[in-house]
């Protein structure tokens, strides 16, 4: 894909809202000849004389007929998304429809854009920074109230504020260093090595609080992954239906049923959960058993948390602390959960309350104390970070930039250590400087927007 980074002088239309038959459907077009395209084929106003952001009924038509009624809503440069002239033509949701009228804009004149091409020009005419632009995508994707926040708060330009800061502050000292370079015969200092050491030390203990939130960041995204662990006929998928309330895994007596993973994801507190459905934990000389008990041993290497469920009637107290051992080991959080309460034997549910106080008894067949689970699960994921308003990383291209902006800076204080030459200090600090560039767009090449935007639904 081949984007024109200069002036936008072509005019793009596309369907703004998603594909297929509904109630209605807004075709979007943005660009200097908008309005005077659109006013081709709509009658009802002259949108070329309309003020900005007003809507006016109509019709559009092909030559003399009328393709449907729809509202056309006129926004003018600077004020809209792209900063361009946009007009938004809400037509009836008819497949039919929509292809007409898009045809017959490019007919007028108008292209049809490229995915993310209309974000992209709000970025190219400085609506928001590479960042917010990134943030548009996550918000229309977003399926829970934390990622919908993470975006909201990325788009709103908390975390470009935030990088703009941390940037101001190294150019200071650069530019300092820089002018040095010229006076170097006068032996002239601008800048205090000590001030320099100070701010860089200042900016890295930000820059790591930053990477650091990068794995909160992921899950808020992304979803919790979660594993649902514990031997062949625990009640694991019949827990992972009851969380569901559908019949998503196959619930059956003959132990080894589940062979390979069940995954869905599941909303708890505003935080989706990625529920995973393992093969049973257990010795098996099944050969595709003992693939699919292979595959949940690493699962659960690389989940944020395990469910650990074993049946309250068919496990003893020492299969119990091996396997608890065991997860102790692994280094996941986890939560012992004792399934089938409804059927177990009371001396044993107090033995192993004393023992092990932590452990939540439930029923899933009976769906018994599910929001307790539900609770507990909540209390091992720290949201406390996100839900203060600090900035969180969410995007993997951000962790990498900020990633090579701290090891720029190690190296900065590695020269002042070693009494580097003021060069070799600046050319660190303009290394920096790159890196913190590339997260707001200071610093862009053609192939990484590209890259960014042809991720982007067309349309948006």
């Amino acid at each position: 894909m081949t984007y024109s980074y200069g002036v936008q002088t072509e005019t793009i239309v596309a369907l703004a809202t998603p594909q297929g038959v509904g109630a209605i459907a807004v075709i979007r077009l943005s660009g200097p000849d908008a309005i005077r395209l659109a006013n081709k084929v709509f009658f009802g106003a002259n949108l070329e004389k309309q003020a900005t952001h007003t809507i006016h009924f109509g019709t559009i038509r092909d030559g003399e007929q009328i393709v449907d009624e729809v509202l056309a809503s006129v926004f003018k440069a600077p004020t809209s998304f792209t900063k361009e002239n946009v007009v938004e033509i809400s037509t009836h949701g008819s497949s039919y429809i929509v292809n007409r009228v898009i045809k017959l804009l490019i007919r007028m004149g108008a292209r049809p854009a490229r995915p993310g091409e209309f974000t992209l020009r709000a970025f190219l005419n400085g609506q928001f920074d590479l960042a917010q632009a990134e943030a548009v995508a996550d918000l229309i994707h977003s399926d829970s109230e934390t990622s919908h926040q993470a975006a909201m708060n990325q788009m709103r330009g908390g975390f470009s504020q935030e990088i703009k800061s941390l940037r101001e502050q190294l150019i200071h000292f650069a530019s300092m260093i820089e002018l040095e370079l010229d006076f170097t015969e006068e032996d002239v200092e601008f800048v205090s090595r000590a001030e320099l050491r100070v701010l860089v030390e200042k900016l890295l203990r930000v820059i790591d609080q930053l990477i650091s939130s990068f794995d909160l960041g992921n899950v808020i995204k992304n979803g919790v992954p979660t594993v649902i662990a514990g031997k062949p006929n625990a009640g694991k998928s019949t827990l992972l239906n009851a969380l569901l309330n559908e019949e998503k895994a196959i619930v059956s007596e003959i132990a080894g049923t589940t062979r390979d993973f069940i995954e869905d994801e599941i909303n708890i507190g505003g935080m989706m959960f990625r529920f995973i459905d393992t093969a049973g934990l257990r010795e098996t000389t099944d050969t595709i058993e003992a693939i699919g008990v292979s595959r949940t041993q690493e699962k659960m290497k690389t989940a944020s948390l395990i469910l650990y469920l074993f049946d309250l009637g068919d496990t003893d107290m020492v299969e119990i602390n091996r396997d608890i051992n065991k997860l102790e080991n692994l280094g996941v959080p986890f939560l012992k959960v004792a399934n089938k309460v409804d059927k177990a034997n009371t001396q044993f549910i107090k033995q192993l309350s004393t023992i092990h106080p932590d452990t939540i008894f439930i029923s899933a067949g009976q769906k018994e104390n599910l929001d307790l689970l539900k609770d507990r699960i909540m209390e091992l994921v720290n949201l406390d970070k996100f839900r203060t308003g600090n900035t969180v990383v969410t995007n993997i291209r951000h962790y990498d930039s900020l990633t090579r902006t701290r090891e720029s800076l190690l190296d900065v204080l590695t020269g002042l250590d070693n009494e580097v030459t003021n060069d070799f200090v600046a050319m660190d600090i303009r290394r920096s400087l790159h890196y913190l560039g590339e997260i707001t767009g200071e610093i862009t090449t053609d192939d990484l927007l590209a890259n960014i935007f042809s991720k982007f639904c067309i349309g948006k």
